[in-house]
């Protein structure tokens, strides 16, 4: 029976849900058809190249060096993926769509099967449409694969947690090993990506649910600790991977010792190691990182999951789990597990809250759909009425001051786009508020995906180089000196291999003839005064384009920013 309270909401949905769904999987899908980011992405689809290329799945590559910094399981599904469709950007980025997609459909089943249809229509909606999980889809690293596989496991540990062992309900009890099974792989497969901390975020929700629940029978159940055995048989071809590229030759040279054990590494340096910044990466972390980055991450949701997460915190000393079903707390608690230990450790990136935005899109779905008081209400009109005007004000800021190519143009589509919402969803209701917020996201989103990352990818001087050496055939082999700063994306992009050699050594590469160089064009000066003939074959513009700055993106000031490199044709004199 439908909860008059939430008429609107279901009525709504039955008719909005898929076509709202489906240009946000295209906008979310506009990632592959655009080029691959410096320096992380194009970094690991130079490794991910380099497997596909030589066909060993066992070693990491980084310029012909052992690389030790990631697990294998992202290379290895962007290397299939490369040997399907072909070295390019999109086969590079469509294996993480894919996990990104799994992603959306675990959290629609973990919310169907806690709160039912509505609000896993609504948290389906909400996590395709959060801002850093569309530009992961497009910069990808590691993120979008954990998102999919930490959810998808969270989901199947919680129907093994329900489903019982008896002998005499033996359909119940195949989901039971259906459940452990898939749950253990994908623990394993997250565990392949990122190491031993994805448990946390896997079983931190589970705890506090079967805590406040009072379940204590779970702490003693047999299938937890089948569970943890599987997990650990399906994380060996990572530690096997590690060991024979690594403990097997204590002689090889990685962070400039001798004697490094992959597999510590793995266990503790890749995770303790940085949170406690004792690891050989290391960073400065600050308590309140993630809590600003949030406001941005999770736009154009983000006060709406503070607000719902006070709720839900409030809700742990009451012990009123909602409408009294298992599994409300698993949300919570693996947010906050995972949320609290990023916050503690030193080393922090953005990106890593995206694990957590399926359980973030629950929580805040819930929020919404279980709003009954007017003034809560009111309160929610209002923060996402200051969203819709924000959101279009700054992507029309943004078009002036960058000057795209028929920016007048440019400018008043978007405007006219910006104003459609509130022309076409009239009205004081909830769905109304957020129909207006998802329709300026998409519009946003879409924005940067086919206007603004074609546009300052122009700047990614790598990327230009790679692609005009394969329309300008006759180049053999590229090199980069090792004063020159990476650049991944040549390497990637390039027809030809492209080399990272000593300066030192250009007399025996020149011995051979003429050799092709890519580096900063204030380099050509160095090479002069060693006594090399230079000349110049093409030169490129370059920006560091993952992390914007005004300056760049400010038409007038950019030129001022621009770092100049060339394709320099070197030989003796």
């Amino acid at each position: 029976m439908t909860d008059p309270h939430n008429a609107g909401w279901e009525s709504w949905l039955q008719k909005w849900f898929v076509r709202l769904l489906i240009p946000a999987i295209l906008v979310n899908a506009g990632g592959l058809l655009i080029d691959i980011l410096e320096p992380d992405g194009a970094l690991y689809a130079t490794i991910a190249k380099t497997i596909a290329q030589r066909g060993d799945f066992v070693n990491l590559y980084r310029d012909g060096a052992d690389w030790l910094d990631k697990p294998h399981f992202p290379f290895w599904m962007a290397a299939l993926s490369f040997r399907f469709l072909g070295i390019n950007g999109f086969a590079y980025k469509f294996p993480a769509l894919l996990f990104w997609g799994l992603g959306a459909w675990y959290t629609w089943r973990l919310a169907l099967s806690v709160y039912g249809k509505p609000v896993a229509q609504l948290s389906t909606l909400i996590y395709v449409s959060a801002a850093h999980l569309v530009i992961s889809n497009n910069d990808v690293r590691a993120e979008p694969y954990l998102t999919g596989l930490i959810i998808g496991s969270v989901y199947h540990f919680y129907k093994a947690s329900r489903a019982p062992a008896s002998r005499q309900r033996a359909g119940q009890s195949e989901r039971l090993w259906l459940h452990l099974v898939a749950g253990s792989l994908f623990a394993g497969a997250a565990l392949m990506t990122k190491g031993p901390f994805v448990l946390i975020t896997i079983a931190g929700g589970l705890i506090l649910d079967w805590v406040i629940g009072r379940e204590w029978s779970q702490f003693r159940g047999l299938r937890w600790w089948i569970a943890i055995v599987l997990t650990a048989l399906f994380t060996l071809p990572e530690i096997y991977c590690l060991y024979v590229q690594f403990d097997c030759h204590p002689e090889k040279h990685v962070f400039d010792h001798t004697g490094v054990s992959g597999v510590r590494w793995f266990f503790w340096d890749s995770q303790f190691g940085r949170f406690f910044n004792t690891g050989p990466i290391r960073g400065s972390g600050d308590p309140f990182f993630y809590f600003h980055t949030l406001l941005w991450a999770f736009l154009p949701w983000s006060i709406l999951l503070y607000v719902a997460v006070i709720q839900k915190c409030r809700g742990i000393g009451r012990r009123r789990p909602t409408a009294g079903v298992a599994g409300d707390w698993i949300c919570l608690g693996s947010a906050l597990s995972s949320f609290a230990l990023f916050s503690l450790s030193r080393f922090q990136l953005p990106h890593y809250l995206n694990i957590l935005f399926p359980f973030f899109s629950i929580l805040t779905a819930g929020y919404l759909y279980g709003i009954r008081r007017k003034g809560e209400q009111q309160f929610v009109r209002i923060v996402q009425g200051i969203i819709n005007v924000i959101l279009p004000v700054l992507l029309l800021l943004l078009c002036w001051f960058f000057h795209f190519s028929r920016w007048p143009v440019i400018l008043a589509g978007l405007a006219i786009l910006s104003l459609l919402p509130f022309l076409l969803f009239r009205g004081k209701d909830l769905p109304v508020s957020f129909t207006r917020s998802f329709w300026l996201a998409m519009l946003v989103f879409a924005f940067i995906n086919f206007g603004l990352y074609p546009a300052i990818l122009q700047y990614q001087a790598g990327t230009q180089a790679g692609r005009w050496i394969g329309r300008n055939p006759g180049i053999s082999a590229v090199y980069i000196p090792w004063e020159s700063p990476d650049n991944f994306s040549i390497e990637f992009y390039s027809p030809v291999p492209v080399l990272r050699i000593p300066t030192d050594s250009l007399p025996t590469v020149l011995s051979k003839g003429p050799a092709i160089v890519f580096a900063p064009s204030s380099f050509r000066d160095s090479l002069q005064k060693r006594g090399y003939s230079v000349d110049d074959l093409q030169q490129f513009p370059n920006f560091h384009i993952s992390q914007l700055t005004g300056e760049f993106l400010n038409a007038r000031t950019r030129p001022s920013v621009l770092e100049e490199y060339s394709l320099l044709r070197v030989n003796h004199r």
